[in-house]
């Protein structure tokens, strides 16, 4: 097997991604040329100069949705998909560094974005750098795609579908080794209901984390307390309230979480029973999985449908609960949505839609995904076999496109937590997998 990358490539990719992580890329008040904020429009630029520096041909759209990256010539484009935008980092305190300014220790990379995503688009990056470096001619374009809004609602990656060529099919390294060649659908919504001079809640949390802390500040502080301590649930008291922890995984692995939002919602209900939230004291509680709202809903391709409750708002007018679901492959969406809204009227609720992405789904005996797994096979000797995924990528958007790592088998998950981090040896691993597979399809 020949080796492309070199340790030069593996420090340079390294050295890159501090560069890329320095920039604190989540959503922020749109500006010219910024839809989704100033910091990601830094870093979707931070990368676009890196690429035109390793010698690709780069374009930015001037509105700031998007940008890519290319080597090579023909007709056919091999896509590798990935984005530069980030979940917010919460309470910098919990990190054991600044999630803002990447550090290196005893092999680690610590800052937010180097699992997800900027981390495996520098890898990405970086093997096709090597591949040029040992002069492979590319017998179709490689174009990096990098979008803008992938935490949130892809608008930007949308823009790009609208403006740019098709490609012919590629990978998006924003998930797991080793194949992901199907993704649940991602049905992200609004449960509203009636409100209440009792308490309210504030809070803001991503759709797609379990959340792992929830404030209250409101009235019966000390039977709140009380219910917390009856149910067994964490929580920190201060002077003048108190924070429900838990465990932040993300969304598609929900039920691996522990949700304080839910947790702190369930102690509410026990203390005010009059009051709008029920539908979770009385009938969801803590199971992630919609079994308790909806009656099992799985799928043998995919597995069971998850739902998490990432955020509560509790006001005089109404309550708003934000809801993100990781529905199996073969579900009928139509019909899940007609039986949520007939369960959630149950508690006085209606469902507002929000966001809605339908599966992906290439067949394992396909090219694309024997070539994958051919080369992962080589490279690692792990004969894991392809998989679904609860978790939504750009791959879903485009023709012929899967996810393809760049988390190895058994390496933690810090996607969407805090002091999130990849081991370097890892890291460097699947730049060999890239490299080798990106070679193989796209080389000459």
């Amino acid at each position: 097997m020949k080796t492309y990358v070199t340790t030069e490539h593996q420090q340079a990719a390294v050295e890159a991604l501090k560069r890329l992580v320095q920039h604190p890329s989540s959503s922020a008040e749109p500006a010219q040329g910024a839809p989704f904020g100033q910091p990601i429009r830094a870093a979707l630029d931070e990368m676009m100069q890196l690429c035109e520096a390793l010698g690709f041909k780069t374009y930015t759209d001037p509105d700031g949705n998007y940008g890519y990256a290319e080597v090579g010539e023909g007709d056919s484009i091999f896509g590798i998909l990935g984005h530069v935008d980030v979940v917010p980092a919460g309470d910098p305190a919990d990190w054991v560094n600044d999630p803002f300014k990447a550090v290196v220790k005893d092999g680690i990379i610590y800052g937010r974005g180097v699992q997800d995503d900027k981390g495996p688009s520098i890898a990405a990056l970086y093997a096709v750098k090597a591949l040029m470096d040992a002069g492979v001619k590319f017998e179709e374009r490689v174009r990096f795609i990098f979008g803008t809004d992938e935490e949130t609602l892809w608008r930007g990656i949308a823009v790009y579908q609208q403006k740019e060529e098709p490609i012919t099919h590629g990978i998006a390294p924003d998930s797991e080794f080793p194949v992901t060649y199907a993704e649940k659908g991602l049905q992200q919504a609004y449960f509203v209901g009636p409100g209440t001079t009792a308490f309210t809640l504030q809070m803001q949390h991503a759709f797609n984390a379990v959340p792992a802390k929830a404030e209250y500040h409101g009235l019966k502080l000390d039977e709140v307390m009380t219910a917390l301590d009856q149910f067994g649930f964490n929580y920190e008291a201060e002077s003048e309230g108190i924070t429900v922890t838990g465990k932040s995984v993300h969304a598609m692995l929900a039920p691996e979480g522990t949700n304080a939002v839910v947790r702190l919602a369930m102690a509410l209900d026990k203390v005010f029973p009059d009051g709008p939230l029920g539908l979770i004291g009385r009938c969801i509680q803590e199971d992630a999985t919609g079994t308790n709202l909806l009656g099992k809903i799985a799928d043998e391709a995919s597995g069971q449908l998850t739902m998490n409750i990432s955020n509560i708002e509790v006001s005089e007018k109404e309550t708003r609960m934000q809801v993100d679901m990781r529905v199996p492959v073969t579900i009928d969406h139509n019909d899940l949505i007609t039986r949520l809204i007939q369960q959630i009227a149950k508690f006085g609720y209606h469902y507002e839609d929000f966001d809605y992405l339908a599966p992906l789904y290439v067949p394992k005996d396909s090219e694309l995904v024997k070539t994958l797994m051919s080369v992962y096979q080589r490279v690692t000797g792990d004969d894991t076999a392809p998989q679904v995924s609860g978790g939504a990528t750009y791959a879903r958007t485009m023709n012929q496109c899967v996810a393809f790592g760049a988390m190895l088998p058994g390496v933690p998950d810090y996607m969407h937590q805090v002091n999130e981090q990849w081991a370097l040896d890892k890291m460097f691993t699947a730049m060999t997998i890239y490299a080798e597979a990106i070679a193989e399809i796209a080389g000459e």
